[in-house]
């Protein structure tokens, strides 16, 4: 278990954040998986919530409004020290810029954009709120990575976008290793750090969401937890199997909104 850094580089993955249709459900699922307590957060964007863990904020959910059929799916947040300058080189890159730049009252100032394929991400300019302040802990994002139809292009409008060196898997320490099949991997390196992955998996995309942003969570037992998201309304889209990075499952909650179990030490 290790607390994040006060402020995370420009590029890091610095928060996960959902919006939900149902809020007091969704919390109820969180709390009962991961042991989450809630607080209110900015409430710009409608009702907003940071789960915490132990004292420490670790992940956002909002409650969309009923006439808002958005996807429900977990959103990766990178750290940037302007965000305003960040949605310009979005846009310049060949990406689009749907929310913001947005103040979130004291917190900080967001975008939300997509990349040339069309994966979600946000980028978070944190003012008094910095992001997730704990990490590698069971209950906490672990781990983020792109889901999409190659790595070499939209790679490349990372590296452009964040600074980030993008290698090949092989080419030098590979990322979380989920070991499925296929070759098409990239690991994002940030100062020498991995920080993310990328797996092109080129036509077996989900035909109904296409490119994604996959946020894995840390639990102290990939079968227990499982076990718990059926029990609690939620699905299992792969079943636990052994991975270099540790057990791991996909799984869904009542929404539909998709993440990743990793057994994490404690």
């Amino acid at each position: 278990m290790t607390e994040a850094p006060a402020r995370c580089a420009p590029g890091m993955p610095c928060w996960t954040s959902l919006m939900v249709h149902g809020l007091a459900t969704t919390e109820s699922f969180y709390q009962a998986l991961f042991g989450w307590d809630f607080r209110p957060g900015p409430q710009q964007l409608g009702a907003y919530v940071r789960g915490v863990l132990d004292g420490h904020a670790v992940a956002g959910i909002g409650e969309l409004a009923p006439e808002r059929h958005l996807p429900i799916a977990w959103t990766t947040y990178f750290a940037s020290d302007d965000a305003d300058e960040t949605a310009e080189r979005i846009r310049c890159c060949g990406g689009t810029v749907a929310v913001g730049p947005l103040g979130a009252d004291l917190a900080g100032r967001l975008v939300i954009a997509a990349d040339p394929a069309g994966a979600v991400f946000g980028v978070w300019q944190g003012r008094e709120h910095l992001g997730s302040d704990l990490t590698g802990a069971p209950g906490t994002p672990v781990w983020h990575q792109l889901r999409t139809y190659e790595t070499a292009t939209v790679g490349g409008f990372y590296e452009a976008v964040f600074g980030y060196r993008t290698e090949p898997e092989g080419a030098g320490k590979a990322e979380e290793a989920d070991g499925a099949d296929g070759v098409d991997r990239a690991t994002m390196y940030l100062g020498g750090r991995p920080v993310a992955a990328i797996h092109g998996v080129g036509h077996a995309l989900p035909p109904d969401r296409g490119p994604y942003w996959l946020t894995y969570f840390g639990v102290a037992d990939t079968d227990e937890a499982v076990r718990r998201v059926t029990e609690l309304g939620g699905r299992v889209i792969e079943p636990p199997r052994a991975g270099p990075a540790g057990r791991q499952a996909t799984v869904a909650d009542p929404e539909g909104a998709v993440f990743r179990v990793v057994q994490t030490p404690r």
